[in-house]
């Protein structure tokens, strides 16, 4: 079968899951990722290793549109209300999750160093694309709407530098490397601070240009193009397309007071982009790890959720934070994807021995989080009261 029936029938499959997910009262995104898995290697089959290049197009593509919104969140003078605050929740979300992750695995599993720190690292970075899609959907505004995406991309961010850290201390463990403790913090500062750069540099000729267009059309062009450039010119240089994408967005905000347009411009392009990266995050799930998990696998996953939930609950306590966002925040921080298994491939080429088991375990979580979450992070907006947040706010104006 060719390709282009192919991602005809993945489209079908994922506006199918859609109108069920929706009377089962669930979020679009949990239709496309179960009907995705249908399509995989766990049912028929269909989407296959053939599909590869398309499927890295449109993943790396949806994560840019995706990452490009989150960074439309970094608005200067919210974050000057918020900053510290967000940054102190960040940081304990994240220290929890190292803590409660290598615990579990080094002192009650009795997993060696190297896998438990690098396992523990790896359980950090949130995957923004699910939790975005469910508050899109549900128009949902308000205190943890507005607290959730910046604590997602700074995660990500920390997360990133942690597994730095966690790759040079493993290496220095079984002496496969002599790294001094300025390469293990510059390094992944270093890709960090470069990738900020890129997008900040991207991010100023687009707002450039984007002010001088009127027209709807051209505008969509320009920013496909922008996002195109930016995502490829990361991974040219061997940079974070997600990082660099998400200074785009944070620069147009900040530098152009009619931004809403240009990101509602986006906005109604993304739906068939989302359907097909979720769709295809189904598909590439393999229900066969389930048969070799074990107990690690499902210790993995309880104390990621119990890290990362103690972690952000602590953090809004101590900044005293709004109740809702203490109590319904670490909830809607769980989905797990494309970081983590990129992360994964890193430590097979850097620590081979061990990576079997870590990218098991990892596979297993994603496939866990990836469905769990999108539901999770609707119970979390709903039992705040944000659903339809957007809604409110458009009628308290009239």
């Amino acid at each position: 079968m060719n390709i282009f029936l192919k991602i005809s029938i993945v489209i079908l499959f994922g506006v199918i899951g859609a109108k069920i997910a929706r009377r089962l009262n669930l979020p679009n995104v949990t239709g496309y990722i179960v009907m995705g898995l249908l399509l995989g290697p766990s049912f028929f089959n269909l989407v296959t290793s053939e599909a590869a290049p398309i499927i890295s197009f449109v993943n790396e593509f949806a994560l840019g549109i995706i990452a490009f919104a989150i960074g439309g969140e970094f608005f200067l003078e919210d974050l000057k209300k918020l900053g510290k605050d967000i940054f102190v929740i960040t940081i304990m979300e994240v220290v929890g999750v190292l803590l409660v992750v290598f615990s579990a695995m080094y002192f009650l599993l009795n997993q060696s160093f190297v896998f438990s720190i690098i396992i523990a690292s790896m359980s950090a970075a949130t995957a923004p694309a699910g939790t975005v899609m469910v508050i899109r959907q549900y128009r949902a505004y308000g205190p943890l709407t507005k607290t959730i995406l910046p604590v997602a991309a700074l995660d990500d961010v920390l997360g990133i530098m942690a597994f730095g850290i966690a790759l040079s201390l493993a290496k220095l463990s079984i002496g496969a490397g002599d790294v001094s403790i300025f390469a293990m913090i510059f390094d992944p500062a270093k890709e960090i601070i470069l990738s900020i750069a890129l997008g900040a540099v991207i991010g100023v000729v687009f707002t450039y240009i984007v002010k001088k267009l009127k027209n709807k059309e051209d505008m969509l062009c320009v920013i496909i193009l922008t996002i195109l450039v930016s995502t490829g010119a990361a991974n040219h240089f061997g940079l974070s397309p997600l990082l660099s994408n998400m200074m785009v967005g944070a620069t147009l905000v900040n530098l152009n007071n009619r931004a809403g347009r240009v990101f509602e411009t986006i906005n109604d392009f993304a739906p068939p982009i989302n359907l097909l990266f979720f769709t295809f995050a189904g598909a590439s799930l393999d229900l066969s790890v389930l048969a070799s998990i074990g107990g690690l696998g499902i210790v993995y996953a309880f104390s990621r959720a119990a890290g990362k939930i103690a972690g952000a609950t602590l953090g809004a306590k101590m900044v005293k934070a709004e109740e809702t966002i203490v109590k319904w925040l670490g909830l809607a921080l769980l989905p797990q994807g494309g970081i983590s298994i990129g992360l994964s491939m890193i430590v097979a080429r850097e620590l081979p021995m061990y990576s079997k088991e870590i990218i098991t375990v990892i596979l297993f979580s994603v496939l866990v989080f990836e469905i769990s979450g999108p539901i999770l992070a609707k119970i979390s907006i709903t039992k705040a009261g944000e659903v339809n947040g957007l809604d409110a706010i458009k009628e308290s104006d009239k």
